[in-house]
């Protein structure tokens, strides 16, 4: 052994620190056990951040990020992802000027919607949603869900949003650049209701944040806080939550 560590020249200090380290019993392994079973009795839908919080309502009390550092260690991932679905291809067609400008207060209904989409991974499957958010009061005006993000995923939402739009208005539009709302029908459909186009800067999250926000607020009140048996069950759920953050959650200005 003393050969193989002059050959590795590693100074023996190191060594013996690290045959000492070997020896000790680990201190954290009935954390380790905890975490592991409230990974499984929650079928992997729960984050370090919920795991913490679980430990904390049954007395014990631990940083977030050494939870974060013992799943790593176990090798548990939350099954539950959402991240921003970046859809900007490049110029695929016309890009609108920033004219919402972060101004996200509106004086009345309609005057200032946003949308945007996020995308899902639940059950080993990929869902995409494109939700329209009022700037007025927060409230989701109508959104569509779908497996894949293809054009017809925004051109319903529009449709369903239009068919809730008086006929006297003065919206504005705001969204990112993707290539969905880039495109000449998008933009047409936009123009034959009156309605003013606005894009964020190109890898600029800010400029849309309340709708960033929103997505934000959904993943920690609604989706690490529920079991789903499967995604069809996601949806009818998802669909009650966005009642409910509608109609009963505070909104804080």
């Amino acid at each position: 052994m003393k050969a193989l560590v002059t050959f590795a020249q590693i100074p023996r200090s190191s060594y013996y620190d690290l045959l000492k380290k070997m020896s000790r019993p680990d201190p954290d392994i009935n954390l380790k056990v905890e975490i592991k079973a409230v990974y499984d009795e929650h079928e992997g839908r729960y984050g370090y951040r919920r795991i913490r919080d679980e430990l904390a309502n049954c007395g014990q009390k631990v940083n977030h990020k050494k939870v974060q550092r013992i799943m790593k260690e176990l090798g548990l991932k939350c099954v539950v992802r959402m991240k921003k679905y970046k859809s900007y291809k490049g110029s695929v067609g016309k890009i609108a000027p920033n004219i919402l400008d972060r101004n996200f207060i509106a004086e009345a209904p309609n005057k200032k919607w946003v949308t945007d989409i996020t995308e899902f991974k639940l059950f080993g499957e990929k869902l995409y949603l494109s939700p329209v958010l009022d700037l007025f009061n927060g409230e989701i005006i109508t959104y569509t869900i779908g497996s894949r993000p293809t054009y017809s995923l925004v051109s319903e939402m529009l449709e369903n949003a239009l068919e809730l739009l008086p006929e006297e208005h003065q919206l504005l539009m705001h969204s990112d650049q993707g290539w969905h709302y880039q495109m000449e029908k998008y933009r047409k459909r936009l123009q034959l209701r009156g309605i003013v186009q606005s894009m964020s800067r190109k890898g600029n999250c800010y400029d849309n944040s309340v709708m960033e926000n929103f997505f934000g607020i959904m993943k920690s009140e609604f989706l690490y806080l529920n079991q789903f048996e499967c995604v069809e069950h996601f949806k009818k759920e998802l669909e009650k939550y966005i009642i409910y953050y509608n109609t009963k959650r505070m909104k804080l200005n």
